[in-house]
């Protein structure tokens, strides 16, 4: 083995690093001339421009030559000009970019560095430095020297630099004792920290394998997991029996544990009646606290509107229907069918109810005719829906504003809303699409901002991908023996009728292969292989279509993959789109994060709810476009879908991917003139019925499949298997198992 040595340089470029372990290929400059070297291993958290003392040993390897194997490193403040204004410029400290590091360094020289460090109100004798970025150039130069000790300390319980930033900005001067004493405290409070990196920083920090605060922590992760699943609580049994096997300890402790949580209201458990209708015990469901709240909440709610004394909309109570509609009819200039009128009827006459169907089958125009309805008597209108795109439709459709629902409850950082039960909104008809994106969190906070006597219509397509988030509302909503009034549309307009992605997407809803032939409007490339599909996919969507329907293929085209991995899906995919659509030029700035590269032009997707960002919170799924990128600022900014400019910190990019290819569940409440969809045996596990019909239904004008015949037919064929968790079916039809310990309230 090599003997111990030192290295020291400037890191000049790192040509690799993998964020999750901090394994990373670097170039150095030793300052003695010739070529840059090649240093490997844990650099974590070292930044282009900065001075380091190496130390580790000297090896050969077969492809790239004589390189350096780094054990640990230490931060080595430049003592050259050339040094500082390298460092300076790198884009390390925030307001200062290569020009103002020329600057800076011209006016100081040497003394640069410690005139920031000691004196950093000097910096305004630089031309072009006012105190406003003066200031933001001392607190970024100190933030930096105290996110560098907490990397220092992380670097010891491998932990990625992006993550140990976040921690930082979490905890700030608290972080290193935070690590230390509560690490399994990451897990709830910092977003990207799930409860297996805080289980191996605990690991490191030397909390034992059975510790009872490892285990409850434990607990809570396998719940949290399967509400990402959709899940709104998971059955006792199952629970421990997921837990034991991700924590592999004794079944006698995780119940131990389980029984301490509820204990401590760190959980709650409720007896529920069996899932999916079926016979048998009721089942003893583990709920997390806001899920259990909000279910709670949302059918108290829900019943307490239906009840309510009050109406705000009393003319319709004895309104001459005929005339109405015939009146209607002059306005619009068409019939409503039988179907229509029942929800035109049931929306203005009943305080809850839900309007669904399928493409084709008179949905918005029922919902314009009730609109126009509800304001020839002066009634109070909002219109809303769960996102940007949908909410712009529902507007263009009546003539009316309408917001996201995010919006219209005016949501304040830390996700509470300014309407609420207290300060209800001052509608007296709330009207909102794409319900079938509604979540139970978002559902409940809408149900309980409208006021008593108002009228509520929820109006979506229950056979569509239930929403990201935990629940099944709509579907709820629509149970037998539930007490919403609801109207299906099924009869399809012979309109409709001659567009093939309608069509298609009613066999396809029945269990029936798309016609993918002699169709102006829908086609299928075949590709039996997922490698090709791909190719072929992006192929379609940046040229060949572009090309023949003269669409754009950043605003009006989506790919749509039914999962993230794999040759064919949206990871891969939006590599390959970017390329064509957007690829690097030399005069365009570029910020590279992670594994992406972010330019101008660039269409990108925020992937958490963030309750801090733009006016009301940025939210998961939201779409826009990157249009300008500042070096010197480390940020760039994102027009949305909504017409909002947000601006992103260099160090939020975690919060942003691209997004010329997104997952189908991804798309929900989303319209595009066009949409090509791979439908590969790479993605077998995905493929169901309920998937491809909500793909196909994306599409106002096109569809072009990719993939192969027998990857169809696996999605037609295949049933959604199983419905997600959840009582609140049961809360609303009043079939909650009662028991003294487990009656709630509605807070």
């Amino acid at each position: 083995m090599a003997p111990p040595a030192v290295l020291e340089g400037v890191l000049e470029r790192i040509t690799y690093a993998n964020e999750e372990n901090g394994y990373t290929v670097a170039r150095v400059d030793t300052g003695r001339g010739g070529d840059l070297l090649t240093v490997v291993g844990s650099l974590l958290g070292a930044q282009p421009g900065e001075s380091l003392r190496m130390e580790g040993r000297w090896g050969s390897h077969a492809q790239y030559g004589r390189q350096f194997t780094v054990d640990n490193y230490t931060t080595v403040l430049p003592a050259t000009i050339q040094g500082i204004r390298r460092y300076l410029g790198s884009g390390l400290i925030k307001g200062i970019g290569p020009v103002m590091a020329d600057r800076i360094t011209t006016h100081f020289g040497v003394d640069t560095l410690d005139v920031i460090e000691t004196e950093p109100k000097r910096l305004i004798e630089v031309p072009g430095l006012g105190p406003k970025r003066t200031k933001m150039i001392a607190a970024a130069w100190e933030e930096q020297k105290a996110i560098k000790e907490v990397m220092i300390f992380l670097q010891g319980v491998g932990v990625s630099t992006s993550i140990a930033v976040r921690i930082y900005k979490k905890y700030a001067d608290a972080s290193i004792s935070v690590v230390k004493n509560e690490p399994y405290r990451l897990a709830a409070d910092v977003w990207g920290i799930g409860f297996l990196t805080a289980d191996k920083i605990a690991q490191s920090v030397g909390i034992p394998h059975d510790s009872p605060e490892r285990v409850k922590a434990g607990l809570q992760y396998a719940l949290s997991q399967s509400t990402d699943q959709g899940h709104c609580y998971l059955p006792e049994e199952q629970l421990i029996s997921d837990a034991v096997k991700l924590l592999q300890v004794d079944t006698g402790l995780v119940i131990d544990c389980l029984a301490e949580l509820a204990a401590d209201e760190g959980v709650v458990r409720e007896k529920v009646p069996p899932p999916e209708g079926g016979e048998g015990d009721p089942v003893t469901a583990v709920y997390l606290v806001p899920f259990h709240r909000a279910e709670v909440s949302l059918a108290a709610q829900t019943q307490r509107l239906l009840r309510a004394p009050e109406d705000r909309m009393p003319a319709f109570r004895d309104v001459a229907w005929d005339k109405a509609l015939a009146w209607l009819a002059g306005r619009t200039g068409a019939e409503l069918a039988p179907e229509q009128q029942a929800a035109v009827r049931l929306a203005l006459t009943e305080k809850v109810a839900v309007l669904t169907g399928g493409p084709g089958c008179g949905k918005s125009f029922t919902v314009r005719s009730i609109v126009e309805l509800a304001r020839a008597k002066k009634a109070k209108v909002v219109l809303a829906a769960p996102t940007g795109r949908a909410a712009k439709r529902l507007a263009e459709l009546t003539g009316a504003e309408a917001s996201t629902v995010h919006r219209l409850l005016e949501l304040k950082p830390g996700g509470d809303a300014a309407y609420d039960r207290d300060r209800p909104l001052d509608a007296d008809l709330v009207v909102v699409d794409e319900a079938s994106m509604l979540d139970l969190l978002l559902a409940n906070k809408l149900v309980k901002a409208v006021a008593p006597g108002a009228h509520l219509l929820l109006v979506g397509d229950v056979d569509q991908l239930p929403s990201v988030g935990a629940g099944e509302v709509l579907r709820d909503l629509l149970a037998d023996g539930g007490p919403v009034p609801s109207v299906r549309l099924t009869r399809i307009f012979r309109q409709a009728q001659q567009s093939g992605v309608v069509t298609n997407a009613h066999r396809i809803n029945s269990g029936v292969h798309p016609i993918t032939q002699g169709l102006a409007d829908f086609f299928l490339f075949v590709e039996d292989e997922t490698e090709d599909a791909g190719r072929v996919t992006v192929d379609v969507a940046a040229r060949r279509i572009p090309a023949k329907f003269g669409l754009d293929p950043r605003r009006d085209i989506q790919v749509l993959a039914p999962m993230h991995r794999g040759p064919a899906g949206a990871g891969t995919l939006n590599g390959l789109l970017q390329q064509a659509i957007t690829p690097a030029r030399p005069d365009l700035p570029e910020k590279r994060f992670g594994g992406r590269v972010f330019r101008v032009g660039d269409k990108v997707t925020q992937i958490r709810n963030n309750y801090e960002k733009g006016q009301n919170g940025v939210f998961n799924g939201t779409v826009g476009v990157v249009t300008s990128l500042d070096p010197d600022d480390q940020r760039l900014t994102v027009l949305t879908d909504e017409d909002e400019e947000v601006p992103y910190d260099f160090d939020e990019l975690d919060e942003l991917a691209h997004a010329y290819a997104v997952t189908i569940h991804r798309s929900q409440g989303s319209e595009y003139p066009a949409v090509v969809i791979p439908v590969t045996t790479g993605a077998w596990m995905m493929l169901q019925r309920n998937l491809l019909y909500t793909a196909v239904t994306r599409a106002k004008k096109l569809v072009v499949l990719v993939g192969s015949r027998k990857a169809i037919g696996q999605a037609v064929r295949t049933v959604s298997a199983g419905r997600r968790c959840t009582a609140l079916d049961h809360r609303l039809a009043g079939r909650m198992v009662r028991s003294h310990s487990t009656e709630q309230t509605a807070p």
